[in-house]
């Protein structure tokens, strides 16, 4: 029997129909009706989730597919985000009018939509008594980061979803000027902000009742893209090498022109795009998922580097602000993808000893333990912060930070933000200096795990449909926690929503922390921005100061091997089907 379509359901989506301001969803909405009138199951389904209730907004903003509806990423949701934001800002800000008023940068990346919500958020700011400066075309994520701060701006917008799937889009608020701290101008929004912006979106009322202004807003151009160029290529050293042959892939997103045009500024001019990637591209049509970590993303990039012979392919995600590494390994004559983890050792050693970083480096509690044992030793500050950079780039007196999720904030006072085209200048240069040296990166984290241990890190991620599940399995690991993981008893079950002060200094989180007998350790959270559950899996294998490269291929073999344990115990104690 085909299921009935509920009456409030069906009110509701025809509610939303009277109010909606797009022709397009509009348009969407009545054809899934049609279809959930006839008792199509998966019509019904698709519009109870559509009116599932409000599209949360919280410390990332919004985020979701595309679509009609109240939990969908549309004109409308985009409209009441935009008034709520004003109103938030005029709140925050009563004596600010005419040049005083409330500044806001806006940006977005190339997807559908992208540019149409950000247009209608600069005419409902406008019109609400905000001064407004839009980005005249596409550009990454930093770029809007770096406006905030460098034009004092009291909030800035970028409208992208980042790596997720072309279907989704998303509506990334920063807060600054006179409404943060120092530390905490351009940087994403944590409580209490975050609820008192939703609180003002859930105050609007009817969307065909909020102004829209026809215009009013300046244009953020090729001035503000100079202006950013010439910040982040001040970073380089001047007296470092620059020959070494590098792969870029932008993944169909809007990183490879400013990307490019960086490495070529300060003299890294032997780059090659990966064309079918270079150009931006709603689709993402050659790859199954546009993020630079999952399997298959670089492919097309790896096939390039081996027939132009490159020592490195960089990898930006579509909206730029993430940056991952492949480099040749010398040990197996083959590429090798480095993990996030890898990537911030390698960053932070290169920024404390190359460029006399002195301050302090700070990483996610998710993220390896590795970086603080090395920046430790060189004698700098180590600091441990929530998931995500809205904690990391608040770490008083941070010089740079990283998490596993290959996001590195290498010149905090410029970009306050994780930030994958700065970022792609410091691997250029430390590519070019083994190349110099006759060494590799890999090298290099072969000498680091000498000094200071080999840290090996794995996840397991498990996505769900039922957002239920998430708070089962956590639950689950609360009431029944693992005696034993891969073979180590289990010394300590820390559960993080109680806080963490002793251990790692954090305020109360959700997650899970097991730490074992051998010095493993497993960190399970819900995902901020995907229906996941994630564990983020630690081993560290002792290396003796001599230990010869073979030596180290077996500790590595041990370390992947303990760590495929360590998974496999994981989805048992979670009870995952086979």
């Amino acid at each position: 029997m085909s299921p009935a379509l509920d009456a409030a359901l069906r009110d509701r989506a025809l509610a939303w129909q009277a109010d909606d301001p797009d022709p397009a969803t509009r348009e969407a909405l009545v054809a899934l009706l049609e279809r959930a009138e006839r008792g199509e199951e998966s019509a019904v389904a698709e519009l109870a989730d559509a009116f599932a209730g409000p599209l949360a907004f919280g410390t990332a903003g919004l985020r979701g597919a595309m679509g009609p509806g109240e939990n969908r990423m549309n004109l409308a949701v985009v409209s009441r985000a935009a008034r709520g934001l004003a109103d938030h800002l005029l709140a925050s800000l009563p004596q600010a009018r005419g040049e005083q008023a409330p500044l806001v940068m806006i940006g977005y990346d190339a997807r559908y939509n992208s540019r149409a919500f950000a247009e209608r958020s600069a005419a409902i700011l406008v019109a609400a008594g905000c001064r407004v400066r839009l980005l005249d075309r596409f550009g990454p994520t930093p770029l809007i980061a770096f406006a905030v701060r460098r034009h004092g701006a009291d909030a800035g917008i970028v409208v992208t979803a980042s790596h997720n799937p072309p279907a989704d889009n998303g509506y990334k608020v920063y807060l600054g000027g006179r409404l943060a701290e120092d530390s905490g101008r351009g940087v994403q929004i944590v409580p209490p902000a975050d609820a008192q912006i939703a609180a003002r979106i859930a105050a609007t009322g009817p969307v065909r009742d909020i102004p829209v202004a026809d215009g009013g807003w300046e244009e953020l151009g090729d001035a503000l893209r100079e202006d950013y160029l010439a910040a982040i290529t001040a970073l380089p050293r001047e007296d470092s090498p620059r020959h070494v042959r590098i792969v870029h892939t932008a993944l169909h997103g809007v990183g490879t022109e400013l990307a490019v045009a960086a490495l070529h500024r300060v003299g890294f001019t032997d780059v090659h795009p990966v064309a079918k990637q270079a150009d931006p591209d709603p689709d993402f049509p050659t790859v199954a998922f546009p993020n630079p970590e999952e399997k298959g993303a670089i492919d097309l990039a790896l096939e390039q580097a081996r027939v132009v012979e490159a020592d490195v392919v960089i990898a930006n995600d579509p909206d730029a602000d993430r940056c991952a590494v492949a480099v040749p390994d010398p040990h197996r004559d083959a590429w090798r993808m480095l993990t996030g983890d890898e990537l911030g050792v390698l960053l932070g050693d290169h920024l404390a000893r190359h460029h006399g970083y002195r301050g302090v480096f700070a990483s996610s509690v998710v993220s390896s333990r590795w970086l603080g044992e090395v920046v430790t030793a060189l004698g700098q500050e180590r600091a441990t912060t929530l998931t995500g950079f809205k904690w990391i780039s608040r770490a008083p007196g941070i010089v740079f930070g990283y998490e596993e999720a290959i996001g590195y904030c290498v010149l905090p006072d410029v970009v306050r933000d994780k930030d994958g085209l700065s970022t792609a200048l410091v691997v250029a240069e430390m590519a070019a200096m083994a190349k110099a040296a006759d060494t590799s990166l890999v090298e290099r984290l072969d000498d680091l795990a000498r000094e200071h241990g080999l840290y090996a890190t794995g996840q397991l991620s498990i996505r769900v449909e039922d957002l239920s599940r998430i708070g089962a399995m956590m639950q689950q690991l609360r009431d029944r926690p693992p005696r034993e993981l891969a073979g180590s008893s289990v010394t300590a079950m820390q559960d993080l929503a109680h806080g963490s002060a002793e251990t790692t200094g954090l305020p109360p989180t959700e997650g899970v922390l097991l730490a074992t007998r051998d010095d493993g350790r497993v960190i399970v959270r819900p995902s901020g921005t995907e229906p996941k559950l994630k564990c983020y899996l630690e081993v560290i294998e002792r290396i003796a100061a001599d230990a010869s490269s073979a030596d180290l291929g077996a500790h590595r073999e041990r370390a992947a091997e303990h760590l495929e344990r360590l998974r496999a115990d994981m989805e048992a104690a979670l009870e995952l089907p086979e």
